[in-house]
């Protein structure tokens, strides 16, 4: 479980490093109507690990002890496959504040190590698993890595973000 702590440590760190510095004009700015802003990238990131706590608080409550398969759930970090959020993670229109967005992204961390490290064996995480969208049936633990495996995609989708011409600060 150390690692997990330390890997979403790590990936918010870089996450908040991207944007803390970005105007709020360029943290909305959208260079394509189909495509999301910096500002929505974030937004989507708080309502995914919002829903994954609360994923794997229903999971925990559940108490079902079952083998799962492990699933190949790496596959998030390949960005030449255009994957589609689930409508309830899908981001609001905006504008966001680049300050609104950095708390919220606090708050539901909080929330997410506020149920983990309230666990004696974080063993169980491996024992439990809930339905996900993508991946069917996905031990908590998975759940928790994919959670800063996702955050890493979306990292580097605002580094792309950033690189555009049109994105100069």
């Amino acid at each position: 479980m150390k690692n997990f702590e330390e890997n979403l440590y790590f990936t918010r760190e870089q996450l908040i490093s991207e944007i803390s510095h970005l105007p709020n004009e360029v943290f909305n700015r959208k260079s394509d109507t189909n495509k999301w802003s910096i500002a929505q990238i974030c937004h989507h990131l708080w309502k995914t690990e919002t829903l994954f706590t609360k994923a794997i608080l229903f999971g925990l409550k559940q108490n079902k002890r079952t083998k799962t398969e492990r699933k190949p759930i790496e596959h998030v970090l390949d960005r030449s496959k255009f994957i589609r959020a689930p409508e309830i993670a899908e981001p609001g229109t905006g504008p966001f504040y680049v300050v609104q967005l950095i708390q919220l992204l606090n708050d539901s961390r909080i929330d997410l190590l506020g149920v983990l490290n309230k666990m004696d064996d974080k063993s169980i995480l491996e024992e439990i698993a809930v339905k996900h969208p993508m991946f069917d049936d996905l031990s908590l633990d998975q759940w928790v890595e994919l959670l800063y495996l996702h955050e890493q995609r979306h990292i580097q989708q605002i580094k792309d973000h950033k690189s555009r011409p049109d994105f100069k600060i």
